[in-house]
């Protein structure tokens, strides 16, 4: 069809220009996978003498040939999702494959465990009990501004070091900033609360199944190695930003001319509106608080080294009602007290069901990425470049105390924390090199663990990588910078200390 001369033509708006979003955890490894399977081609093979536990023996490192061809490469690159899941190791090759016989070096365990206990946490969640019984206790101290701040930031610490609270807390803006509002707070104040009352606990998880759980597997430690040095910061740094965000709040109450945020047009009449009654708990929510407590509870004991914990022999001979479980047994743990909770709650099979479900698939994100970043360690362990690249970074830390190389650990992962916000990819990633360079330091790995998850922490308190701070200024309507500004005094602070705990820990080991 021809246009007419009297057809003005149409003008095209000039097209909007893509604002850049940071890939995901997904594909990020993906595209780590891609760089450390080239990078194989140009890095060296070698090999370190190995003990009878199988760890490597410094001083021993030298050249191999990796005995590999290009399809041998290529084949490990496609099949590297997979032998992240259930790849075997051969006993006398040591080469990764899911055909091989050996021990499992996969981590089908551990993403068992992540899906498991996404079934529990959703079925927790489906029951309504946590989000009520948190929204009980910001009302009930609504007249009491300062404990208030600590009562709703040290809950959500403890959730935060038990389980990894965080993103779920993006549902309590609706129920915090009108609270902090007509308290005479700012958005600010309901913000802290938020993120750094979770974000700490996060940071000093003892025993989060998606930092410390999923760092200890990949350190072959069990998931209770380190809890008396965790549990000591955790309590510390809790108890400092619990102060920090109190002080900031009681100076914008004495002046709101100081508030870094301001207050928008209508801001205290919504909060006269959101400050009414709440329903109480129930019965019902009552007992399913109590076994959720129970079950968190039983996790810690059961995974505990209480032998060692108590008399500081890490070599110490295991008490008789020790169980020493690890992720198999957590896992079916989650599983069953994610039914035991189903059936507390009432909901029937259907519906009991369904959430489980649910819950699993809402968790296969984090599960995949445990999957594909073991399957980048497949392919640094079957070129044999693995202990390559921990001899070389065995020549930086030489010679440096304990305390200093904990520091130094700490450090080096605050950038591979921004690159892979995943925690759970993070340590996948990390561990099978940090863990042998903490027995070449004469450190404990538990202190490694701890180094690695606290930087992980550190960094999610701020990086605008992560749904959780990007979203929680949004929701309270927040500006970044203006976050940033609130909160570095405090990542100073919080820094100084974690490096003051990382170098005690180490030298107490």
């Amino acid at each position: 069809m021809t246009t007419t001369a009297t057809e003005e033509p149409q003008h095209e708006e000039p097209p909007h220009k893509r604002k850049f979003t940071f890939p995901s955890a997904l594909t990020v490894l993906a595209i780590v996978t891609i760089a450390v399977w080239a990078l194989a081609f140009l890095i060296p093979a070698g090999q370190y003498d190995r003990d009878e536990a199988g760890a490597p023996v410094q001083g021993t490192y030298h050249r191999v040939d990796s005995g590999q061809s290009f399809v041998d490469r290529l084949n490990d690159l496609f099949l590297s999702p997979v032998n992240g899941l259930y790849g075997v190791q051969d006993e006398k090759s040591g080469q990764v494959g899911p055909d091989m016989a050996g021990e499992l070096y996969g981590s089908a365990g551990v993403f068992l465990f992540v899906l498991a206990i996404g079934a529990f946490i959703t079925v927790v969640f489906a029951t309504g009990a946590l989000d009520r019984g948190i929204g009980l206790l910001a009302h009930r101290l609504r007249e009491r501004g300062a404990l208030l701040i600590a009562g709703v930031m040290v809950v959500f610490s403890v959730l935060g070091t038990v389980e990894g609270f965080a993103e779920e807390t993006l549902g309590f803006y609706g129920l915090i900033v009108p609270l902090m509002l007509a308290l005479g707070y700012d958005r600010m104040v309901a913000v802290g609360t938020i993120i750094l009352g979770a974000g700490i606990g996060v940071l000093c998880s003892t025993v989060n199944p998606f930092a410390t759980g999923v760092a200890s597997s990949a350190a072959d430690i069990s998931l209770g190695d380190g809890i008396v040095l965790r549990f000591v910061m955790w309590v510390v740094l809790t108890a400092v930003t619990v102060a920090y965000v109190i002080r900031y709040a009681r100076r914008v109450q004495r002046n709101p001319d100081r508030s870094l945020t301001g207050f928008l047009p209508g801001d205290r009449e919504q909060a006269s509106e959101a400050a009414g009654e709440v329903p109480e708990l129930t019965g019902l929510h009552k007992a399913v608080l109590v076994a959720t407590a129970l079950v968190f509870a039983f996790m810690i004991f059961s995974v505990v080294p209480w032998a060692s914990a108590l008399t500081g022999d890490a070599d110490a001979t295991p008490y008789g009602f020790e169980l020493g479980w690890s992720f198999p047994q957590l896992a079916a743990l989650f599983l069953c007290a994610a039914v035991l909770m189903g059936l507390v709650a009432r909901m029937g099979e259907q519906k009991l069901s369904a959430t489980i479900i649910q819950g699993a698939a809402d968790f296969i994100s984090p599960a995949l990425v445990i999957v594909l970043a073991r399957g980048v360690t497949v392919i640094m362990n079957n070129s044999k470049i693995t202990d390559t690249v921990l001899h070389s970074i065995e020549g930086v830390v030489k010679g440096t105390s304990s305390g200093v190389f904990a520091i130094i650990v700490f450090v080096v992962n605050l950038p591979l924390a921004f690159l892979i916000p995943s925690t759970s990819g993070h340590a996948t990633l990390a561990m099978p090199i940090l863990a042998p360079l903490a027995d070449f330091a004469g450190v404990s790995r538990a202190v490694v663990v701890t180094a690695w998850q606290s930087a992980s922490g550190w960094m999610n308190l701020w990086v605008p990588t992560t749904a959780v701070t990007i979203g929680g200024v949004a929701l309270a309507k927040v500006g970044y910078d203006k976050y940033l500004c609130f909160v570095w005094p405090l990542l100073a602070i919080l820094f100084l200390l974690i490096c003051g705990f990382l170098a005690a820990g180490a030298a107490m080991t």
